[in-house]
This record gives structure tokens, sequence and C-alpha cells, in this order.
């Protein structure tokens, strides 16, 4: 035995060979990097950015063969199943659950548990700047096309301004998978920046006076009504927008099992243990989309570190902000229509990031005046906002799938 090839064999297969030769795994290694940091020190949404952190960083490590997305290139349909099955490394048969659209409608369901839509049900009209709070999406898109964008893909891009992660994930991966990664993280990263994004937005399209609004209470809903909302939900939705149908079909059973008292432990289940699972797989298996170099047709990178992703996050941050003001101008419009019994900030938490924003509508109110509690009220608009960004991903699926 030659200890010299020996030597010379192991450091030519090392991943430090392979860093050398793309510096673009360099650059990914050191962002996953930041992000752990961002996940663990500061704590920026830690449930699902430690997981894509890492998976980021794992796919990026030269030669350890867990990711291949050249596999997963080209025609969704003429992707091969079984190849992946056989000879795929662990994240790539993980990541058939991000392609096929499972992960996120189980997290969906796991929301839909832990979701109680008693405010908003309570005051109907909350479901109004839910909707309105999707503007953001329809902006982006807009945004996307004129820099060049296909539809589909700003389509993708344009769900970014529901704030809404597993639905961006779900409808990214049907429409322009190659985009996921940075969708991914532009989602959830600016859903953890949303106590630093909306504030400035609701102060400066809202008076002090606006601010102080002290809401009433409404009656509370009865566990019947409660039980029948989900049923009726889903076949309605369902009937308009047949392509959302997994998405709303496991919020409203999620609910449901929430709802019903007679599953307590499938709720209980649903809730944690699911819920914890599918947040593992689907978080390390996004990250893992997220390589620094994919060559694409003429040689072009069409991977992470592309000008594309530089113009997705800036867009990513507009679909937020027009989100945030789509909701707030309404609220206005509800606050002089109502007599000023309405206060506007509720309208921001139309976005669906659930409760962070109603939280945020809370907090603003409560500079204002002590005595406001905004939180209930605001989560009227918030779960509206998490059926409307699934509906609004729908129509998109339903025009560009």
């Amino acid at each position: 035995m030659n200890i010299g090839n020996v030597l010379s064999n192991l450091w030519a297969t090392s991943g430090f060979v392979g860093l050398t030769a793309r510096w673009e795994n360099v650059v990914m290694i050191l962002i996953a990097c930041v992000l752990l940091y961002l996940a663990i020190v500061k704590k920026f949404e830690p449930l699902l950015l430690v997981g894509i952190a890492f998976g980021m960083l794992l796919s990026n490590l030269p030669y350890n063969g867990m990711m291949h997305m050249e596999l997963f290139q080209g025609d969704p349909a003429s992707i091969d199943y079984m190849n992946i099955l056989h000879h795929g490394g662990l994240l790539d048969i993980l990541y058939i659950g991000v392609k096929l659209g499972i992960y996120p409608c189980l997290i969906f369901m796991g929301v839909g548990a832990m979701t109680d839509f008693g405010p908003m049900m309570a005051r109907p009209s909350s479901m109004i700047l839910g909707a309105a709070a999707q503007l953001g999406v329809y902006c982006a898109f807009i945004l996307a096309i004129a820099l060049g964008f296909m539809p589909n893909e700003a389509a993708s891009i344009g769900i970014i301004g529901g704030a809404d992660g597993p639905t961006a994930i779900f409808l990214t991966a049907k429409l322009a998978p190659h985009l996921l990664g940075p969708i991914a993280i532009a989602a959830y990263s600016y859903m953890a920046l949303i106590p630093l994004i909306q504030p400035p937005i609701m102060r400066a399209l809202t008076s002090e006076t606006e601010r102080k609004v002290v809401m009433t209470q409404e009656k509370p809903v009865s566990k019947s009504t409660k039980i029948i909302f989900p049923i009726a939900v889903t076949i309605f939705i369902v009937l308009v927008l047949p392509s959302v149908a997994p998405l709303i079909g496991c919020l409203m059973l999620g609910n449901l099992f929430k709802e019903c008292l007679v599953v307590d432990r499938l709720s209980d289940t649903t809730q944690n243990a699911l819920m914890n699972i599918v947040t593992i797989f689907l978080s390390l298996t996004v990250g893992a989309t997220s390589v620094g170099y994919i060559e694409g047709p003429g040689g072009v990178n069409i991977g992470f570190l592309s000008v594309s992703t530089l113009k997705i996050i800036v867009l990513g941050l507009l679909a937020f902000s027009f989100s945030t003001a789509g909701g707030l101008v309404f609220g206005k419009i509800m606050y002089r229509l109502s007599g000023g019994k309405i206060n506007p900030l509720i309208g921001s938490a139309g976005v669906s990031a659930v409760p962070m924003a109603a939280r945020v509508s809370q907090v603003e109110g409560q500079k204002a005046n002590p005595a406001n509690f905004l939180l209930m009220h605001a989560m009227g608009p918030n779960v509206a906002g998490v059926i409307g960004s699934a509906v609004a991903a729908g129509f998109l699926l339903a025009v560009f799938g």
C-alpha cells in the first residue's frame, strides 16, 4: 500500500477540493452560519430557520451525496421519482414531500388545529381586511413581470406577500420549483421581521386619534357555528377553486379536529407531534434547495447566488409592505364607515403571519393608548389572512398551473 497515493486520493475526494472549485459553496456556507446565528441568538423564527439554515449547510458541503438538485430540474411531469428513491441521497428522498405538496398541507393541518376562527366569525368584516391584505401578492406579481420574470415565476414571488410560508412553498413547488430556496427563505425571513417591517408603515398610514380607538368585544360564537364553519368553508372554496383543495382541506380538517371535541387525541397529535415532525422535514429540505450554483441553460447560474435571488428578496419586502398597507387602508375605510368604532391598526394583521401580526397591532395600539387591547380583535383579520393567502394561491395556480 502506497501511503502517498492513499493520502492523495483522500484529498482528491474530500470536500475541500469541491470548495476550491466553487466559490458559491463557500458563500452559501457562510450565509447558512449567519442564518443559524439569527435563529439561535436573535430567535428569528427558530423553529423553521434552524432547519432551513442547516439544510442549506448540508447541501453546499461538496461530495456528501445528500442532495442532487439536478434530479429535480426540468418538467415536473418528467421527474423520475423511482430513480430518486433508489439512487438519491437522504435529502433528495425527503424533498419529494415538498415537490408533491405533502409537507405544506400537513403544516396547514397543524395550523388549523391551533387556530380559533371565533374572532373572525364574531366580526365578519374581518374577512374584508384579510382579503385587502393580499394586495401585496398582486402588486409583487406585476412588479416581477416588469422585472422580466415569467408569469409562473412572478406568481410564486407574489405569494410571499401573503406572509404564509407553507402556502409560498406549496405554490412555488408547483409553478417555479427552481426558485423554491430564495422564495422560502424570503418568506420566512420577512415573517420573522414583521415586528420591524410593519410598525413604521402602521404609524405612517394612521393618525394618533385612529390608533387610540378602543374596540368593544363582540359576543362569543356558539360551538355549533365553530363546527359548521370548517365544513362550510371547505365546500364553498373547493367548489370555486378546486386547485386549492389540498391546503384548504387540511387547514379546515385540523380546525374541525379542534372544535368538534370528539377527537382530542387526533387534535393533540396534529398540533404537536405531527406539526413538529413535518416542520423538521420541511425546513431541512427547503433549506437544502438553496444550492449556491446550479447550471442552467447556456451555462447560466440558476442557483441561489444569482441576480434573480436579489430581485426576489427586494420584491418580497415590497410584497409585505403593500400587503400591510392594503390592510391598513381598508381598516381606515372601516373606521370611517363605523363612525370611529374600528381601530384601523387591526387591518395590518390581515397578513397570514399568525399570531405575530396580531401581536404587532396590539403593541402599536397600546403605545397610543395603554388601555387599548386589540389582540383578539386583530386575530379576526389575522386568521382571515390564512384563508385569504390560500385562496390567492389557488387562484394563481388555476391561472398559471
